[in-house]
């Protein structure tokens, strides 16, 4: 079976917000599956203990449930990012983290029991899979992988699809949220200088010359800006190992200090991170990220290429 490349990051449970404690504890996993490594196991295990998560979304467009029930992976079941994966908008940012007794409830809803695989997918940039992939992870699942590619790879190897919902038996798994390293606004503005804060937001955005979502336009100061589309080719794969390496240690991410990523609201940075795991550089996920910064006038706001 091909996986692509062996990950280290952090699972120690902690509090959901933390220090810079534990960025670069390590456990090994692989957080990719390609499309016709998920066909046989869906082949081989049929519905028990292998659950599909289908994350398609869309930020501010129309409902991307009705691409789901147009046509989605047999047997997946729909989460919705907005709902399911995150907490309502407000002095958090636009997607906090999830209430765990709510996160709870919903993945037993859609028939997550104790010890399943979970797989995530998306079709598109494959930051709402990292995200579904990074909050299943902080919340204790520990085999939860990434369809690489998601459904475009899907299609694209003439694997089937359905119209079909399924009606999963309720779960039983139990939320142990803050199994992953997380930031919070003082932690990632102390990783500008105790580590590498990632900001991987679109460089126009980065730099302040446009702000399509939030009030305030620009960046943490310190933090360096590392598009989050870079980490994919052309097919919308992931990169290999050794290119993602090599693409982070150029901006400083080699794992020899703490890195942590954001991007407006915790999304796109969830795709950094997840990355940055197939590169091997454990990291942390600011998930207020910037729409939570600039909440607050008394955080600094940069702009331009300086970091």
């Amino acid at each position: 079976m091909m996986l692509a490349g062996k990950i280290v990051i952090s699972l120690r449970p902690r509090s959901a917000r933390c220090s810079l404690d534990g960025i670069g504890e390590t456990v090994t996993m692989q957080p990719l599956v390609t499309a016709e490594d998920l066909a046989v196991e869906l082949s081989e295990a049929g519905p028990a203990g292998l659950v599909v998560l289908d994350v398609r979304w869309r930020l501010g467009g129309s409902p991307a449930r009705a691409d789901y029930l147009a046509g989605h992976l047999p047997g997946a079941a729909f989460a919705a990012l907005d709902v399911d994966l995150a907490g309502p908008p407000g002095a958090g940012g636009r997607h906090p983290l999830p209430e765990p007794a709510r996160l709870q409830d919903g993945l037993r809803r859609m028939g997550i029991r104790a010890g399943d695989r979970v797989v995530t997918y998306d079709g598109a940039d494959m930051a709402a899979a990292a995200r579904a992939w990074w909050v299943l992870r902080w919340a204790g699942l520990t085999d939860v992988r990434v369809l690489d590619g998601g459904y475009r790879a899907w299609r694209a190897a003439g694997l089937p699809v359905t119209d079909e919902v399924p009606a999963p038996a309720p779960g039983d798994v139990v939320v142990r949220a803050g199994s992953l390293p997380v930031l919070d606004a003082a932690g990632a503005g102390r990783l500008t200088s105790d580590g590498i804060l990632l900001d991987a937001r679109a460089a126009p955005r980065y730099r302040g010359e446009t702000e399509p979502i939030d009030p305030v336009a620009g960046h943490i100061p310190g933090a360096v800006n590392a598009p989050a589309a870079a980490n994919l080719a052309d097919d919308g794969r992931f990169r290999s190992p050794a290119e993602l390496r090599a693409r982070f240690a150029a901006v400083g991410a080699d794992g020899s200090r703490p890195v942590g990523a954001y991007c407006g609201s915790g999304i796109v940075a969830a795709q950094q991170v997840l990355a940055l795991a197939v590169a091997g550089v454990p990291a942390a996920l600011y998930p207020g990220s910037w729409s939570e910064w600039i909440t607050d006038p008394a955080r600094p706001v940069a702009t331009g290429d300086e970091a």
